[in-house]
């Protein structure tokens, strides 16, 4: 495995554990994941909350089935479509790299303020814009990593680990947020950021990139974001 390999794999856990970092207890409560996969990482979250229900969203059958096997009660739903639950279900939302792979990520923060309850709250994780790596992608002419360029081929980057990569439409990312950008959308829809920060900064080591991040907090690979619903006017 090659040290960018290393980073990247490190920095993705990273990200998990500021995710977990970023959760409150609510034992007795109900956890819904948007996006939830195979359920390994929604077991975690649910671990650290106290949750005593665990939902998840997942339109990957075989990953949908792996989750249940976990012992979660999966629902195959489009999330940029209203999903099928009721009015302030959920004690605790998370999501993590799903809202870019979204044409509709206006309708996923809007159905995250729906379904949280009034003392509830969301964890949001997704790709940086913002990012230092991005930033020097563009100065150097090269394609930013998460902004792809086609639906059928990673291309432009040279330094990029998935460079010419093909049949990879579902690593698309549609949409892409500054932190700015991410907390301002979640706002209007009722949203209201408590945590907003970074995590990582490519190529530089975990530990380094930790340092980093809390001395310039905007250009980390990942952001996260943790809301509270905005109180309805009367």
């Amino acid at each position: 495995m090659s040290y960018l390999e290393r980073v990247f794999r490190a920095t993705e856990e990273e990200n998990r554990q500021a995710i977990l970092r970023a959760l409150e207890p609510r034992p007795d409560g109900v956890l819904l994941d948007l996006g939830c996969s195979d359920g390994e990482v929604t077991n975690r979250i649910a671990a650290r909350a106290g949750v005593a229900r665990v939902v998840g969203v997942e339109l990957i059958e075989h990953l949908a089935q792996e989750a249940r096997g976990r012992g979660i009660e999966v629902v195959g739903a489009d999330l940029n479509a209203r999903l099928p639950f009721d009015d302030a279900s959920f004690d605790v939302i998370h999501s993590n790299q799903v809202i870019e792979h979204l044409w509709n990520t206006d309708n996923m923060l809007r159905e995250i303020r729906r379904l949280l309850m009034p003392d509830g709250y969301a964890v949001v994780s997704t790709n940086n814009l913002a990012s230092w790596h991005n930033v020097v992608s563009l100065a150097m002419g090269w394609q930013p990593p998460p902004c792809h360029a086609s639906d059928e081929l990673i291309v432009g980057n040279p330094a990029g680990l998935r460079e010419g990569v093909t049949g990879a439409r579902g690593q698309m990312h549609l949409r892409l947020f500054t932190g700015r950008a991410l907390a301002g959308v979640a706002r209007y829809h009722g949203l209201d950021a408590d945590v907003v920060r970074t995590v990582g900064m490519y190529p530089l080591p975990v530990r380094l990139a930790r340092l980093m991040t809390r001395i310039d907090k905007r250009h980390g690979a990942f952001l996260v974001q943790r809301y509270r619903p905005v109180a309805a006017a009367a």
